[in-house]
């Protein structure tokens, strides 16, 4: 056992934690499971916790898997925002309603909605916070 995976076992963090929770009950990690995890990470943490928590776990298991290209900043935060922009208007405790309740959430090209496909797939968006450019999201609709 390596130093990284006992340090791992002994202290796990956050996201280590997060994800053990999600993964108990799943067979595999797809998209919805990402979707639960941000939602454990929010209701938790709090949303600018929560992007943090939920970034750097990802990019840290990309590059753990070899694929550290795969990480998006934009995309990461993206998701982050808009789970908890629904979970703030729920006290639903159970994933799986929350889930019922707002199924859109559920859809992998959900953020096709506000971004152009070329805009995530840029550099800038892959390292970096960038604005939506197709249409803004919902709560920055009530302030217009």
């Amino acid at each position: 056992m390596t130093t990284e995976t006992q340090q791992a076992h002994e202290d796990p963090s956050p996201f280590a934690e997060l994800m053990a929770e999600v993964m108990a009950t799943a067979e595999h990690f797809g998209h919805r499971q990402h979707v639960q995890l941000t939602w454990l990470a929010v209701r938790r943490h709090g949303t600018g916790a929560a992007v943090d928590l939920v970034s750097d776990g990802i990019r840290r298991t990309a590059r753990y898997a070899g694929a550290p290209q795969k990480y998006n900043a934009t995309v990461s935060r993206a998701w982050v925002e808009l789970v908890s922009h629904h979970a703030d208007g729920t006290d639903t405790a159970d994933f799986d309603a929350f889930a019922d309740r707002h199924p859109a959430l559920l859809d992998k090209k959900l953020l096709t909605r506000y971004y152009h496909p070329a805009t995530l797939a840029g550099t800038r968006a892959r390292t970096g916070w960038v604005e939506p450019d197709r249409s803004p999201f919902p709560w920055q609709h009530a302030g217009a």
